[in-house]
């Protein structure tokens, strides 16, 4: 909704203030001005960037015009989990490979259905778990694994808003490629004797060029790439915060307290306070103890009774 509230003003500021001041839409209309410049960002694109950076552009561009944020429901799915696998790896770390190894079929993730709907946090949680289920691995050693991991993730998930900055910063540049071009035909009409009147036609729509180029760049392609590198730094967040509560919990604090040093690291719009983050793990604690004489009592039931339970 934000989104499209932006693009209202901008539209309503620039072409409201161009019809305010006498202008009529049909003299910057010009489509074949528009191909230029759009033909020539996108074939930039395409020539700048490998398929997997432009696949990752698409998905990230999708996020932003859905406004989709990580809000409090979110981390609180996201801590919860954790805290229900710290619990679970409590028993040994064994305990969560019917977990790990396949998340989509997991009762205990399937509680949480915001986090399975993030694949790269997903990967990145299953994948770190049982890094840990392989082997003893001490706390300063995988905070030097994932630190890594992170600055890996990071530069390939800002490579999508830095070349669309690089294209948006380009685009003043197409806008008066657009222009020198339509400024070629008026001089060739010219020398064919074109009269004044139609010279002056065509200077404009050769202006127009140049004034798109302008639009693009500050109108949407910088803001847009703007609020992908946001997007960008709202999920690495939620990775840094699972790289906390896995190094705390190797170091060897209780799990409460390495969730906590997850929830220092949530963005502050959506960050939970203490009391409310123990509030939701007394929630937790009091439904998994009604769950238990259910789950009993679904045991002692024959095999067909069970099933139909």
């Amino acid at each position: 909704m934000q989104s499209f509230v932006g693009i209202l003003i901008i539209l309503g500021a620039v072409f409201g203030g161009f019809v305010i001041h006498g202008g009529e839409f049909q003299v910057i209309w010009q489509p074949v001005e528009l191909l230029i410049i759009v033909g020539a960002a996108v074939g930039a694109l395409v020539l700048g960037n490998p398929r997997h950076v432009l696949s990752e552009m698409l998905l990230q561009l999708r996020k932003v015009l859905r406004r989709r944020k990580l809000g409090q429901e979110f981390q609180r799915q996201l801590l919860l989990l954790m805290y229900e696998l710290l619990q679970a790896a409590a028993g040994g770390l064994k305990a969560l490979d019917a977990h790990v190894e396949a998340p989509h079929d997991s009762v205990l993730f399937q509680r949480y259905p915001m986090v399975l709907n993030e694949p790269k946090l997903l990967h990145f949680i299953v994948d770190n778990f049982r890094l840990m289920a392989m082997g003893k691995i001490n706390a300063h050693e995988l905070e030097g694994v994932l630190e890594q991991e992170l600055e890996a993730i990071h530069d390939e998930l800002a490579q999508p808003a830095k070349s669309l900055h690089k294209i948006a910063e380009a685009m003043p540049g197409f806008g008066i490629l657009a222009a020198v071009l339509g400024i070629v035909m008026a001089m060739n009409n010219v020398a064919a004797g074109a009269s004044s009147g139609e010279i002056a036609v065509m200077v404009a729509a050769a202006m127009v060029g140049t004034f798109i180029g302008i639009f693009f760049c500050y109108g949407v392609l910088d803001p847009l790439s703007n609020m992908m590198k946001q997007l960008v730094d709202e999920e690495l967040a939620a990775l840094e915060s699972v790289k906390v509560v896995l190094v705390t919990h190797v170091a060897g604090k209780p799990a409460l307290l390495a969730i906590d040093a997850g929830r220092r690291l949530v963005q502050l719009n959506a960050k939970p306070s203490f009391s409310v983050l123990e509030g939701w793990i007394d929630a937790l604690g009091e439904a998994e103890a009604e769950e238990q004489p259910r789950r009993r009592a679904t045991d002692r039931m024959p095999g067909e009774e069970r099933r139909a339970a």
